[in-house]
Protein backbone atom coordinates (compact mmCIF):
# COMPACT_ATOMS: atom_id res chain seq x y z
CA UNK A 1 0.00 0.00 0.00
CA UNK A 2 1.44 3.69 -1.01
CA UNK A 3 1.13 6.79 0.97
CA UNK A 4 1.08 9.90 0.06
CA UNK A 5 3.01 11.45 2.50
CA UNK A 6 4.55 9.64 5.01
CA UNK A 7 1.93 6.93 6.29
CA UNK A 8 -0.85 9.60 5.33
CA UNK A 9 -3.92 7.12 4.26
CA UNK A 10 -5.98 8.94 1.69
CA UNK A 11 -4.78 11.69 1.93
CA UNK A 12 -6.18 12.63 5.26
CA UNK A 13 -5.43 10.22 8.10
CA UNK A 14 -1.80 10.33 9.64
CA UNK A 15 -1.38 6.88 10.55
CA UNK A 16 0.63 5.93 14.44
CA UNK A 17 1.36 3.11 15.97
CA UNK A 18 -0.34 -0.57 15.93
CA UNK A 19 -3.33 -0.71 18.57
CA UNK A 20 -4.04 -4.12 17.88
CA UNK A 21 -4.04 -7.47 15.65
CA UNK A 22 -6.21 -10.23 14.62
CA UNK A 23 -6.53 -12.68 12.21
CA UNK A 24 -7.46 -10.90 9.30
CA UNK A 25 -7.08 -7.14 9.97
CA UNK A 26 -4.75 -4.35 12.44
CA UNK A 27 -5.94 -1.48 13.79
CA UNK A 28 -3.68 1.58 14.00
CA UNK A 29 -4.16 4.82 15.66
CA UNK A 30 -4.63 7.72 13.83
CA UNK A 31 -5.30 11.26 13.14
CA UNK A 32 -8.46 13.21 11.13
CA UNK A 33 -6.36 15.71 9.69
CA UNK A 34 -9.66 17.27 8.18
CA UNK A 35 -11.78 17.32 11.21
CA UNK A 36 -8.73 17.27 13.65
CA UNK A 37 -9.46 14.78 16.25
CA UNK A 38 -8.06 11.26 16.98
CA UNK A 39 -9.41 8.20 15.00
CA UNK A 40 -8.41 4.46 14.48
CA UNK A 41 -8.03 2.97 11.58
CA UNK A 42 -8.66 -0.90 10.61
CA UNK A 43 -7.06 -2.29 7.86
CA UNK A 44 -6.45 -5.49 6.38
CA UNK A 45 -3.33 -7.68 6.59
CA UNK A 46 -0.99 -7.37 3.36
CA UNK A 47 -2.31 -10.03 0.91
CA UNK A 48 -5.64 -10.71 2.54
CA UNK A 49 -6.81 -7.96 0.76
CA UNK A 50 -7.30 -9.69 -2.83
CA UNK A 51 -9.33 -12.25 -1.94
CA UNK A 52 -12.62 -11.20 -2.69
CA UNK A 53 -14.49 -13.25 0.29
CA UNK A 54 -12.28 -10.93 2.77
CA UNK A 55 -13.00 -7.98 1.16
CA UNK A 56 -16.59 -8.53 1.20
CA UNK A 57 -16.19 -9.21 4.34
CA UNK A 58 -14.41 -5.91 5.30
CA UNK A 59 -17.05 -4.09 3.71
CA UNK A 60 -19.82 -5.63 5.66
CA UNK A 61 -18.51 -4.91 8.52
CA UNK A 62 -18.11 -1.22 8.10
CA UNK A 63 -21.67 -1.16 6.52
CA UNK A 64 -23.27 -2.77 9.80
CA UNK A 65 -21.48 -1.11 12.68
CA UNK A 66 -21.94 2.40 10.53
CA UNK A 67 -25.57 1.50 10.79
CA UNK A 68 -25.30 1.18 14.76
CA UNK A 69 -25.85 3.78 16.30
CA UNK A 70 -25.67 3.52 20.89
CA UNK A 71 -23.58 5.20 23.46
CA UNK A 72 -21.78 1.84 23.54
CA UNK A 73 -21.30 1.13 20.24
CA UNK A 74 -17.94 2.52 18.76
CA UNK A 75 -19.19 4.55 16.14
CA UNK A 76 -17.88 4.28 12.43
CA UNK A 77 -16.74 7.05 10.90
CA UNK A 78 -15.68 6.48 7.53
CA UNK A 79 -14.71 3.54 4.99
CA UNK A 80 -12.85 3.85 1.56
CA UNK A 81 -10.15 2.44 0.18
CA UNK A 82 -6.62 3.41 -1.05
CA UNK A 83 -4.65 1.75 -3.45
CA UNK A 84 -7.27 -1.02 -3.50
CA UNK A 85 -7.39 -1.59 -0.29
CA UNK A 86 -9.83 -1.13 1.96
CA UNK A 87 -10.17 0.35 5.63
CA UNK A 88 -12.39 1.53 8.06
CA UNK A 89 -12.05 4.86 10.42
CA UNK A 90 -13.18 4.26 13.82
CA UNK A 91 -13.86 6.12 17.17
CA UNK A 92 -10.58 6.44 18.76
CA UNK A 93 -10.96 5.86 22.78
CA UNK A 94 -7.80 6.74 24.60
CA UNK A 95 -8.92 4.25 27.74
CA UNK A 96 -7.88 0.18 27.88
CA UNK A 97 -10.03 -3.07 27.15
CA UNK A 98 -11.92 -5.34 29.55
CA UNK A 99 -8.76 -7.68 28.64
CA UNK A 100 -6.18 -5.13 29.94
CA UNK A 101 -8.69 -4.95 32.98
CA UNK A 102 -8.77 -8.60 33.58
CA UNK A 103 -5.26 -8.82 33.46
CA UNK A 104 -4.93 -7.23 36.44
CA UNK A 105 -7.11 -9.22 38.43
CA UNK A 106 -11.02 -9.41 39.68
CA UNK A 107 -12.90 -6.30 38.77
CA UNK A 108 -15.29 -4.72 41.46
CA UNK A 109 -18.47 -6.21 41.49
CA UNK A 110 -20.37 -2.82 41.02
CA UNK A 111 -18.14 -2.21 37.96
CA UNK A 112 -18.93 -5.74 36.43
CA UNK A 113 -22.61 -5.26 36.70
CA UNK A 114 -22.04 -1.90 34.71
CA UNK A 115 -19.63 -3.46 32.28
CA UNK A 116 -22.55 -5.71 31.94
CA UNK A 117 -25.01 -3.55 31.90
CA UNK A 118 -23.03 -1.65 28.95
CA UNK A 119 -22.37 -4.55 26.78
CA UNK A 120 -26.25 -5.96 26.53
CA UNK A 121 -27.19 -2.24 25.86
CA UNK A 122 -25.37 -2.42 22.46
CA UNK A 123 -26.41 -5.93 21.98
CA UNK A 124 -29.70 -5.31 22.55
CA UNK A 125 -29.36 -2.24 19.45
CA UNK A 126 -27.30 -4.78 16.98
CA UNK A 127 -29.81 -7.41 17.73
CA UNK A 128 -32.82 -5.44 17.13
CA UNK A 129 -30.96 -4.57 13.76
CA UNK A 130 -30.50 -7.81 12.84
CA UNK A 131 -26.79 -7.76 12.95
CA UNK A 132 -24.78 -10.73 15.30
CA UNK A 133 -21.50 -9.78 16.86
CA UNK A 134 -20.46 -13.26 16.70
CA UNK A 135 -17.27 -12.29 18.55
CA UNK A 136 -17.80 -10.68 22.25
CA UNK A 137 -14.73 -11.04 23.92
CA UNK A 138 -12.74 -8.61 26.72
CA UNK A 139 -10.38 -7.52 23.46
CA UNK A 140 -13.52 -5.92 21.76
CA UNK A 141 -14.81 -4.21 25.14
CA UNK A 142 -13.18 -0.81 25.01
CA UNK A 143 -13.42 0.86 28.64
CA UNK A 144 -13.82 5.23 28.51
CA UNK A 145 -11.04 7.09 30.25
CA UNK A 146 -13.37 8.13 32.71
CA UNK A 147 -13.64 4.00 33.25
CA UNK A 148 -17.43 4.41 34.21
CA UNK A 149 -18.30 2.99 30.79
CA UNK A 150 -17.36 0.36 28.23
CA UNK A 151 -18.17 -0.06 24.23
CA UNK A 152 -18.66 -2.16 22.28
CA UNK A 153 -16.68 -2.87 18.91
CA UNK A 154 -15.01 -4.79 16.18
CA UNK A 155 -17.86 -6.34 14.45
CA UNK A 156 -15.00 -7.56 11.79
CA UNK A 157 -17.39 -10.74 11.80
CA UNK A 158 -20.53 -9.05 12.23
CA UNK A 159 -23.45 -10.87 10.38
CA UNK A 160 -26.67 -9.51 8.99
CA UNK A 161 -29.79 -11.36 7.69
CA UNK A 162 -28.71 -10.64 4.18
CA UNK A 163 -24.92 -11.65 4.50
CA UNK A 164 -23.70 -15.22 3.26
CA UNK A 165 -21.70 -17.10 5.54
CA UNK A 166 -18.16 -16.88 4.24
CA UNK A 167 -17.38 -21.22 3.92
CA UNK A 168 -19.43 -23.56 5.01
CA UNK A 169 -18.54 -25.56 8.06
CA UNK A 170 -16.09 -22.88 8.67
CA UNK A 171 -16.28 -21.67 12.99
CA UNK A 172 -15.20 -17.92 13.11
CA UNK A 173 -14.30 -16.50 16.71
CA UNK A 174 -12.35 -16.68 19.64
CA UNK A 175 -12.50 -20.27 20.69
CA UNK A 176 -13.05 -19.39 24.56
CA UNK A 177 -15.69 -17.55 24.25
CA UNK A 178 -17.50 -19.74 21.99
CA UNK A 179 -20.98 -21.36 23.15
CA UNK A 180 -21.05 -25.22 22.95
CA UNK A 181 -23.24 -25.09 19.46
CA UNK A 182 -21.57 -22.91 17.49
CA UNK A 183 -18.56 -25.59 18.65
CA UNK A 184 -20.61 -28.07 17.55
CA UNK A 185 -21.22 -26.45 13.83
CA UNK A 186 -24.80 -24.59 14.48
CA UNK A 187 -25.04 -21.47 12.87
CA UNK A 188 -25.02 -18.06 14.91
CA UNK A 189 -27.61 -16.91 16.47
CA UNK A 190 -28.29 -14.16 19.95
CA UNK A 191 -27.40 -17.44 22.16
CA UNK A 192 -24.36 -17.48 21.10
CA UNK A 193 -23.75 -13.44 22.09
CA UNK A 194 -25.35 -14.04 25.31
CA UNK A 195 -23.46 -17.06 26.21
CA UNK A 196 -19.93 -14.93 25.32
CA UNK A 197 -21.49 -12.22 27.38
CA UNK A 198 -21.81 -14.30 30.80
CA UNK A 199 -18.52 -15.72 30.38
CA UNK A 200 -16.93 -12.42 30.44
CA UNK A 201 -19.04 -11.65 33.71
CA UNK A 202 -17.69 -14.90 34.74
CA UNK A 203 -14.03 -14.00 33.94
CA UNK A 204 -14.46 -10.56 35.58
CA UNK A 205 -15.75 -11.49 38.99
CA UNK A 206 -13.07 -13.87 39.33
CA UNK A 207 -10.40 -12.43 38.14
CA UNK A 208 -9.24 -15.69 35.90
CA UNK A 209 -10.66 -17.78 32.51
CA UNK A 210 -13.38 -19.69 32.87
CA UNK A 211 -11.74 -22.15 30.21
CA UNK A 212 -7.46 -22.11 31.28
CA UNK A 213 -6.85 -24.92 28.93
CA UNK A 214 -3.61 -24.33 26.89
CA UNK A 215 -5.21 -25.66 23.66
CA UNK A 216 -7.70 -25.56 21.58
CA UNK A 217 -8.86 -29.61 21.51
CA UNK A 218 -8.55 -29.41 25.27
CA UNK A 219 -10.37 -25.53 25.18
CA UNK A 220 -13.20 -27.20 23.41
CA UNK A 221 -13.85 -30.40 25.24
CA UNK A 222 -14.12 -28.49 28.32
CA UNK A 223 -16.93 -26.26 26.64
CA UNK A 224 -18.71 -28.74 25.21
CA UNK A 225 -18.45 -31.23 27.86
CA UNK A 226 -16.60 -30.15 31.38
CA UNK A 227 -17.86 -26.30 31.83
CA UNK A 228 -16.81 -24.87 34.96
CA UNK A 229 -18.75 -24.95 38.36
CA UNK A 230 -21.55 -22.13 38.74
CA UNK A 231 -20.29 -18.54 39.81
CA UNK A 232 -22.22 -19.01 43.33
CA UNK A 233 -19.84 -21.94 44.50
CA UNK A 234 -16.83 -20.65 43.64
CA UNK A 235 -17.58 -16.60 45.54
CA UNK A 236 -20.79 -16.78 48.05
CA UNK A 237 -19.92 -13.20 48.47
CA UNK A 238 -21.47 -11.89 45.72
CA UNK A 239 -24.86 -10.48 44.74
CA UNK A 240 -26.56 -13.63 44.32
CA UNK A 241 -28.45 -11.81 41.02
CA UNK A 242 -25.44 -11.16 39.10
CA UNK A 243 -24.23 -14.68 39.89
CA UNK A 244 -27.78 -16.39 38.59
CA UNK A 245 -27.78 -14.12 35.59
CA UNK A 246 -24.08 -15.08 34.71
CA UNK A 247 -24.62 -18.85 35.49
CA UNK A 248 -27.72 -18.93 33.39
CA UNK A 249 -26.12 -16.80 30.38
CA UNK A 250 -23.38 -19.88 30.55
CA UNK A 251 -26.28 -22.55 30.03
CA UNK A 252 -25.07 -25.30 27.54
CA UNK A 253 -28.28 -25.68 26.64
CA UNK A 254 -29.13 -22.49 23.79
CA UNK A 255 -33.36 -22.84 25.50
CA UNK A 256 -32.10 -22.53 29.24
CA UNK A 257 -30.25 -19.04 28.73
CA UNK A 258 -31.71 -15.66 28.19
CA UNK A 259 -33.99 -15.12 25.11
CA UNK A 260 -33.05 -11.88 24.54
CA UNK A 261 -30.18 -9.65 25.30
CA UNK A 262 -33.20 -7.02 26.92
CA UNK A 263 -34.48 -9.76 28.91
CA UNK A 264 -30.68 -10.88 30.60
CA UNK A 265 -30.58 -6.66 31.15
CA UNK A 266 -34.17 -7.00 33.25
CA UNK A 267 -32.71 -9.60 35.07
CA UNK A 268 -29.74 -8.23 35.53
CA UNK A 269 -31.42 -4.94 37.41
CA UNK A 270 -33.38 -7.13 39.26
CA UNK A 271 -36.71 -6.43 36.90
CA UNK A 272 -37.37 -10.43 36.04
CA UNK A 273 -36.49 -13.34 38.07
CA UNK A 274 -33.72 -15.25 37.31
CA UNK A 275 -33.26 -19.35 37.78
CA UNK A 276 -29.78 -20.90 38.56
CA UNK A 277 -28.16 -22.40 35.30
CA UNK A 278 -29.44 -26.11 35.24
CA UNK A 279 -26.60 -28.79 36.54
CA UNK A 280 -26.54 -30.65 33.01
CA UNK A 281 -22.31 -31.24 33.40
CA UNK A 282 -21.16 -34.79 31.97
CA UNK A 283 -18.41 -36.82 32.00
CA UNK A 284 -15.05 -35.24 31.06
CA UNK A 285 -13.30 -37.83 29.61
CA UNK A 286 -15.08 -40.55 27.01
CA UNK A 287 -16.00 -44.11 28.56
CA UNK A 288 -12.57 -46.04 27.61
CA UNK A 289 -12.48 -49.11 25.15
CA UNK A 290 -13.63 -52.64 25.68
CA UNK A 291 -9.82 -53.46 25.11
CA UNK A 292 -8.24 -51.01 27.78
CA UNK A 293 -11.18 -51.63 30.61
CA UNK A 294 -14.05 -53.79 30.66
CA UNK A 295 -17.35 -52.63 29.77
CA UNK A 296 -20.11 -52.96 32.66
CA UNK A 297 -21.72 -56.14 30.53
CA UNK A 298 -18.28 -57.79 31.11
CA UNK A 299 -17.58 -57.17 34.91
CA UNK A 300 -21.08 -58.55 35.37
CA UNK A 301 -20.52 -61.48 33.73
CA UNK A 302 -17.37 -61.75 35.79
CA UNK A 303 -18.73 -60.97 38.91
CA UNK A 304 -21.28 -63.61 38.59
CA UNK A 305 -18.89 -66.04 37.77
CA UNK A 306 -16.87 -66.53 40.88
CA UNK A 307 -20.01 -67.01 43.21
CA UNK A 308 -21.33 -70.15 41.05
CA UNK A 309 -17.69 -71.59 41.41
CA UNK A 310 -18.06 -71.22 44.89
CA UNK A 311 -21.71 -72.66 45.52
CA UNK A 312 -20.89 -75.70 43.13
CA UNK A 313 -17.90 -76.12 45.19
CA UNK A 314 -20.24 -76.44 48.69
CA UNK A 315 -22.80 -78.68 46.66
CA UNK A 316 -19.95 -81.07 45.73
CA UNK A 317 -18.50 -81.60 49.50
CA UNK A 318 -22.09 -82.36 50.49
CA UNK A 319 -22.78 -84.85 47.87
CA UNK A 320 -19.59 -87.07 48.77
CA UNK A 321 -20.84 -86.86 52.08
CA UNK A 322 -23.91 -87.51 51.33
CA UNK A 323 -23.17 -90.62 49.29
CA UNK A 324 -20.77 -91.26 52.09
CA UNK A 325 -23.54 -91.62 54.69
CA UNK A 326 -25.75 -93.65 52.34
CA UNK A 327 -23.83 -96.45 51.82
CA UNK A 328 -22.71 -97.28 55.45
CA UNK A 329 -24.68 -100.52 57.06
CA UNK A 330 -27.97 -99.78 58.27
CA UNK A 331 -28.83 -99.77 61.90
CA UNK A 332 -32.33 -99.32 63.90
CA UNK A 333 -32.30 -96.44 65.50
CA UNK A 334 -32.72 -96.93 69.94
CA UNK A 335 -36.19 -98.06 70.60
CA UNK A 336 -38.41 -95.53 72.30
CA UNK A 337 -38.54 -96.48 76.24
CA UNK A 338 -41.75 -95.62 78.02
CA UNK A 339 -41.16 -93.14 81.06
CA UNK A 340 -39.86 -95.30 83.68
CA UNK A 341 -38.09 -97.80 82.10
CA UNK A 342 -34.03 -98.53 82.11
CA UNK A 343 -32.10 -95.85 80.31
CA UNK A 344 -29.18 -98.16 80.09
CA UNK A 345 -27.20 -97.77 77.24
CA UNK A 346 -26.61 -100.52 75.22
CA UNK A 347 -23.17 -102.17 75.08
CA UNK A 348 -21.33 -100.87 72.31
CA UNK A 349 -21.06 -102.34 69.07
CA UNK A 350 -18.04 -104.31 67.37
CA UNK A 351 -18.42 -103.24 64.01
CA UNK A 352 -15.69 -100.91 63.66
CA UNK A 353 -16.88 -97.72 62.05
CA UNK A 354 -16.41 -97.00 58.67
CA UNK A 355 -13.32 -94.89 57.70
CA UNK A 356 -14.22 -91.08 57.23
CA UNK A 357 -15.56 -90.22 53.68
CA UNK A 358 -12.65 -88.50 51.09
CA UNK A 359 -13.35 -85.02 49.97
CA UNK A 360 -11.91 -84.81 46.14
CA UNK A 361 -11.67 -81.34 45.01
CA UNK A 362 -14.12 -79.53 43.36
CA UNK A 363 -12.00 -79.55 39.59
CA UNK A 364 -11.79 -83.53 39.29
CA UNK A 365 -15.10 -86.04 40.04
CA UNK A 366 -15.83 -87.27 43.25
CA UNK A 367 -13.93 -90.36 44.38
CA UNK A 368 -16.35 -93.11 44.92
CA UNK A 369 -16.88 -94.26 48.68
CA UNK A 370 -14.70 -97.11 50.15
CA UNK A 371 -16.12 -100.82 49.60
CA UNK A 372 -18.51 -101.64 52.97
CA UNK A 373 -16.12 -104.24 54.83
CA UNK A 374 -17.76 -107.39 54.94
CA UNK A 375 -17.76 -109.53 58.60
CA UNK A 376 -15.68 -113.13 58.35
CA UNK A 377 -17.37 -115.47 57.63
CA UNK A 378 -17.49 -118.36 60.80
CA UNK A 379 -15.56 -121.41 60.40
CA UNK A 380 -17.83 -124.37 59.96
CA UNK A 381 -17.85 -126.28 62.90
CA UNK A 382 -18.42 -130.08 62.17
CA UNK A 383 -18.53 -131.60 65.48
CA UNK A 384 -15.18 -131.65 66.09
CA UNK A 385 -15.21 -128.46 69.11
CA UNK A 386 -13.25 -129.80 72.02
CA UNK A 387 -12.46 -132.96 70.52
CA UNK A 388 -8.61 -133.91 70.28
CA UNK A 389 -7.46 -135.47 67.16
CA UNK A 390 -9.03 -139.18 65.75
CA UNK A 391 -12.41 -138.24 67.65
CA UNK A 392 -15.62 -138.84 65.84
CA UNK A 393 -19.63 -137.66 66.31
CA UNK A 394 -20.45 -140.75 67.48
CA UNK A 395 -17.48 -141.89 69.48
Amino acid sequence: MTMSGPDVLAGRYELGGVLGRGGMAEVREAFDTLLHRPVAVKMLHPGLDDTADNRRRFEQEARSAAGLEHPNIVAVHDFGEHDGSPFIVMERLPGDTVADELARGPMPVAQVRSMLDDVLGALSVAHRAGVLHRDVKPGNILVSATRDSVKVGDFGIAKTADCAATRTGQIIGTMCYMSPERLAGAPASVADDLYAVGVIGYEAVLGRRAFPQDNPAAVAHAILHAPPPPLGVCRTDIDPVLAGVIDRAMARVPEQRFGSAEQMRAALAGRLPVAARPQTRVLPMPVPPPTAYPGPAAAARRDTRRPLLVLAAIASVFLVAGLALALQPFSSPEPIRPIGTSTAVPPPSTTPPPPPPVVQPVESAPAAPPAERKPDKPKKNNGNDDKGPGKGRGD
